[in-house]
């Protein structure tokens, strides 16, 4: 979209500049007008460069947790929503989420209400958030709504980092063992096999032997070595992007030892709180079953919830449906149950969420600790026994020599 600097005066006189994205200068003088402007010249600079990550649209989501809280005091101050956004836009520190609020603001002087504007920025604001937005402005409770929007985002991102601080441990350790190993056998190896050569003293240990080829092996192909591990992790991608492929993925990892405990458990607490906060906004079930299927993250968690839709629609419970698709855990399906006798499912739900929660900030420090043992005699096992086997001739050596002597 091209970008125009224009230049106005306002009621009292006074000279206003900017830049603006607009399709036509009328459109500048009609968002203008809107802001009490007369537009008196514009000029069209050309197009903003757009930049678009693969995740949230360059936007942190700690940037949306600001923008939320923030909004939602100014809201329930009484400041009315265009100036809200202008404030917010001016005050972001990340740029590009700030160009989105300047567009968000423009398109609500157009007459687009709030949650079609951000619709129209689904790179920064997801079904979730938008349908919350709408559902507080058609209830006039868009202070509450965006409160709890906050409080969502806040809890998804503790969530996440948790899930992270989990898997870095091991990964950590898997990287530092494949470039100790590789040093070694491109390097260190090499070196011992020459010795022992010079050495002379007949033939070498089976252990020591076999690492010798193994080195060997490696230096004569690392090309070919380095290219089938880059294409098995291209393979690997590529087939987690397709949808069959995603689905085997997904289905591996709920059954993985220790990791599928864990990411369980992040599957049921992010479903009980995401649908909690939508049906306690308004929102309709089947919409909020929709919704939440989207932010899953998960094909297998994501196909279980839209089942149990097609069988809500059909007239059917929340809780019976999702017994049958056996991804749900016989307690939460309870609980379920019996915040729908009660008809008090949102709370029910973000009572499971809060213990779910609980649970994975248990679970991750039991693996985390269970782990470290594991890495450490893992990476102690390869590199010790690759150590040793080069020292068995030496050891060797030494009997010999002390027999002998």
């Amino acid at each position: 979209m091209p970008v125009f600097a224009w230049e106005g005066r306002t009621r009292t006189g006074e000279v206003k500049k900017g830049t603006m994205e607009a399709d036509a200068e009328p459109e500048i003088v009609n968002r203008l007008r809107a802001q009490g402007i007369t537009l008196s010249k514009a000029k069209k600079k050309g197009k903003a460069i757009k930049i678009n990550l693969p995740f949230g649209g360059g936007v942190p989501e700690k940037e949306i947790v600001i923008f939320t809280r923030q909004f939602a005091t100014m809201i329930d101050a009484g400041l009315p929503i265009v100036q809200c956004l202008d404030i917010l836009a001016s005050q972001a520190s990340d740029k590009n989420f700030s160009r989105i609020l300047f567009e968000v603001k423009a398109m609500v002087e157009s007459g687009s209400t709030l949650a079609e504007a951000l619709k129209k920025q689904p790179k920064a604001f997801d079904d979730l958030y938008t349908n919350l937005v709408q559902a507080g402005e058609i209830g006039g409770i868009m202070d509450t709504i965006l409160g709890r929007l906050a409080t969502y985002i806040e809890k998804a991102m503790k969530l996440k980092a948790q899930v992270k601080g989990a898997l870095v441990y091991p990964t950590s350790i898997l990287i530092i063992a494949f470039g100790v190993v590789t040093l070694l056998l491109w390097k260190v190896i090499p070196v011992f096999e020459d010795m022992f050569k010079d050495f002379g003293g007949g033939a070498l240990p089976k252990p020591t032997q076999v690492v010798i080829n193994i080195s060997n092996a490696f230096v004569d192909h690392a090309f070919l070595i380095m290219g089938t591990i880059g294409s098995l992790v291209a393979g690997f991608t590529y087939g987690v992007r397709t949808k069959k492929g995603r689905a085997l993925f997904d289905k591996v990892i709920l059954k993985a030892p220790l990791i599928g405990n864990v990411m369980r458990k992040v599957a049921v607490a992010r479903f009980t709180r995401t649908m909690g906060t939508l049906l306690a906004s308004g929102v309709n079930i089947l919409e909020a079953m929709e919704i939440v299927a989207k932010t899953s993250g998960n094909v297998v968690i994501h196909d279980a919830i839209m089942y149990a839709r097609a069988r809500i629609s059909e007239g059917k419970s929340m809780a019976e449906p999702l017994a049958e698709t056996g991804v749900f855990p016989p307690m939460v399906v309870q609980m379920i149950g019996v915040g729908e006798q009660t008809g008090a499912m949102d709370t029910m739900l973000q009572k499971i969420a809060d213990f779910y929660e609980d649970e994975v900030d248990v679970a991750v420090s039991a693996m985390t600790k269970l782990m470290e043992p594991l890495m450490m005699v893992f990476l102690g096992g390869i590199v010790g026994g690759l150590i040793i086997a080069m020292y068995m001739p030496i050891f060797e050596m030494a009997g010999n020599i002390k027999s002998g002597g």
